[in-house]
């Protein structure tokens, strides 16, 4: 039996694990407090990553660690004129050695700087982000302004990072050209060991310079890999800060708290759902839809159960895509049916908008329409393709 009023369907069986990231496709969400769509009122829906530090609290992600290593040159050893050409050259080569070490020196205190800055604007991030998830965890109005203002902030110091990421990338490219100058002055000096005209104490001395100019190398190759591995957990980390702060930003809008514990969930959606029985709201294919969407009245509040709903699908099935149906009553004549198949669509458009602000790729989701004569009123299906 169907009953009249705002039900959201959930499938028990069908939702599995919650939370995964779409950061790639991740899309900053509006805090002005108007839809999109220009309703007043309207609930903005959460991103999909979520990693609750308790139950009901939403946290950033772990601040990677950055590397230590302090990069310190041995210097270059002084040599004695032996007015030989060998000993010109390699007196050349060690003023090349002078500069390269020189160029270390200088990468390494900048490389000390952006990681003091890093952690400065990390910190900054999490303690403006802890503020928000302690007054969101104790209740608050949707778009209270200062939690609004405080996203802002939040959201500065994330892009703050990004542009650290940025600065430490243009030093890894630096790193790269002093690696180059060092591989091509090791080949120089092993060359130079062939030139005739030399005396022993060129050789000696070439011996001392081949040693320093291979240390050099290795201290730069530790160089290069410690910033790329510096590179590559800031970048990661701020990708899926992104899609964070995102669920953030929808929580502050809608005044609540997404990503909860499985158990407050399931809970939540138990209190406006029921489920789905057999043969019940099934499509043509004969699948059962993950939510059913039934909008009996303005601004239902659907994006708890749907975001719950996609999340769960999607730690088990990351490559998951959905189908969304726009099902209109099939009453009233064709000039009725166009009607509310019109009025279903744009319902099916505002809930495939709330996936997207959720971090869903548009691309995994197909719209259609279809009338069903069981429908009473407009209804928005979501299935797993």
């Amino acid at each position: 039996m169907r009953k009249t009023g705002y039900r959201t369907v959930l499938l028990g069986a069908t939702l599995l694990v919650s939370a995964c990231a779409f950061t790639e496709e991740a899309l900053w969400p509006s805090l002005t407090g108007e839809d999109p769509a220009g309703r007043r009122g309207a609930q903005a829906a959460p991103a999909t990553r979520v990693q609750p530090a308790q139950p009901g609290l939403l946290a950033p992600s772990a601040q990677p660690p950055l590397g230590t290593t302090f990069f310190q040159t041995s210097g270059v050893t002084p040599g004695t004129p032996t007015e030989t050409e060998v000993g010109r050259k390699i007196n050349d080569m060690r003023e090349e050695l002078r500069q390269a070490q020189g160029s270390i020196s200088t990468h390494n205190g900048a490389l000390q700087q952006i990681r003091t800055k890093i952690l400065q604007d990390s910190q900054r991030y999490h303690g403006t982000i802890a503020a928000v998830n302690a007054r969101l965890q104790i209740g608050t109005t949707p778009g209270n302004p200062i939690l609004v203002q405080q996203f802002n902030s939040a959201q500065t110091d994330l892009e703050k990072l990004h542009e650290d990421v940025g600065d430490m990338n243009k030093l890894a490219a630096d790193v790269a050209g002093t690696s180059t100058k060092a591989a091509f002055l090791s080949e120089s000096s092993r060359a130079t060991r062939g030139v005739s005209g030399a005396i022993d104490e060129d050789h000696r001395q070439l011996s001392v310079l081949e040693d320093e100019v291979d240390r050099t190398v290795v201290l730069i190759d530790r160089l290069i890999k410690e910033v790329s591995t510096d590179v590559r957990r800031q970048t990661n980390y701020i990708a899926g800060e992104k899609a964070n702060l995102n669920t953030v930003g929808a929580s502050i809008k809608t005044g609540e708290i997404y990503g909860a514990s499985l158990s407050q969930v399931a809970k939540d959606s138990q209190e406006r759902a029921h489920p789905v029985a057999a043969g019940e709201a099934r499509d043509p294919g004969g699948r059962r839809p993950l939510v059913v969407i039934r909008f009996d009245r303005t601004d239902v509040p659907y994006q708890q159960a749907l975001y719950s709903a996609v999340s769960r699908v999607l730690e088990r099935r990351p490559d998951a895509v959905f189908d969304l149906v726009a099902v209109a009553p099939a009453v009233g004549g064709a000039a009725r049916e166009a009607v509310n198949t019109n009025r279903s669509r744009r319902h099916a458009e505002n809930v495939l908008r709330s996936l997207v602000e959720m971090g869903l790729p548009p691309a995994r989701v197909a719209i259609s329409t279809r009338t069903l004569a069981d429908a009473k009123v407009n209804e928005v299906h979501l299935y797993l393709r």
